[in-house]
């Protein structure tokens, strides 16, 4: 199993970035697929979350209205693109898969940084 992750970097306040998600090695489209974020000395933290069917998404307040997970079955990718950026978003943003009816996430990629800068 692998989830790939990529896209991050480092932009001014109120910018966008789109993170893209690779996986492979599982059966992408019963999985739901999931970002999270850690920052320095913070927990790791729910971004947002997307359906295995693709209908439905979730948002963490912080987030919502500004970001958006999306994904595309063809490609086995899932994107997080990310509108009016803040400087408290910045953190290491990794992908993660869960199958459901599990609660729990089974597989993590390694993240790839998002810098804020004001």
């Amino acid at each position: 199993v692998q989830l790939q992750a990529s896209g991050g970097g480092l932009v001014q306040a109120g910018g966008s970035l789109r993170l893209s998600c690779a996986a492979s090695g599982f059966i992408f489209s019963t999985y739901y697929m999931g970002w999270f974020r850690q920052a320095p000395g913070k927990e790791r933290e729910f971004v947002a979350s997307i359906r295995w069917s693709g209908g439905s998404a979730n948002y963490a307040d912080s987030v919502k209205g500004r970001f958006t997970i999306s994904r595309d079955y063809a490609k086995n990718m899932v994107y997080l693109q990310m509108n009016s950026l803040k400087p408290d978003d910045t953190a290491v943003y990794l992908c993660a898969a869960r199958a459901p009816p599990a609660a729990r996430y089974d597989y993590w990629g390694q993240g790839t940084q998002v810098t804020v800068s004001s």
